[in-house]
């Protein structure tokens, strides 16, 4: 049986802000998938995210990209974020999938696909390291803001 993207949550930046936080996540579903896509004013698009409010040194990265003439890797541990999409390139967009988000039992594991209109692309895994069950997701900038117009939209996958 096929599952089902629901909407949960959406907001389309009206100013540029330093962070947007998607809360109230229902813990119905199996997965959630975050789409993001936007600007920065300062074009840097280091973009990280954290998980209910928590700030603590609990993430861990592993980020592959390319530029389409050359290929890069780096890893991150005891980090206060997790960093999916770190690019000097501005129209950025990035697929965040969380998967087993509702489990009290297991660290929560993340997979992002990123991608600018520059060609170059990125694919990311991510660890917080808590068994809680994540109830809001924040996405927030290294340096500069998050542009007006950048929208993120926040899925959860339903069991058909």
């Amino acid at each position: 049986m096929p599952n089902t993207y629901e909407a949960i949550a959406s907001t389309t930046l009206g100013s540029n802000v330093s962070s947007v936080t998607l809360s109230s996540i229902p813990s119905t579903y199996t997965d959630l998938v975050l789409v993001c896509n936007g600007q920065t004013s300062s074009n840097t698009f280091d973009i990280r995210f954290q998980v209910n409010g928590d700030t603590g040194t609990n993430y861990s990265s592993t980020q592959l990209y390319g530029t389409g003439s050359a290929a890069a890797s780096t890893r991150s541990s005891t980090q206060s974020s997790c960093v999916f999409w770190n690019s000097s390139l501005s129209n950025q967009t990035a697929i965040i999938n969380i998967m087993n988000y509702a489990n009290t039992t297991t660290y929560k594991t993340f997979l992002v696909r990123g991608a600018n209109t520059a060609g170059n692309i990125d694919a990311d895994v991510g660890l917080w390291r808590s068994t809680a069950a994540i109830n809001s997701v924040t996405v927030l900038i290294g340096s500069g803001s998050l542009s007006s117009g950048s929208t993120f939209t926040l899925y959860g996958i339903a069991a058909a």
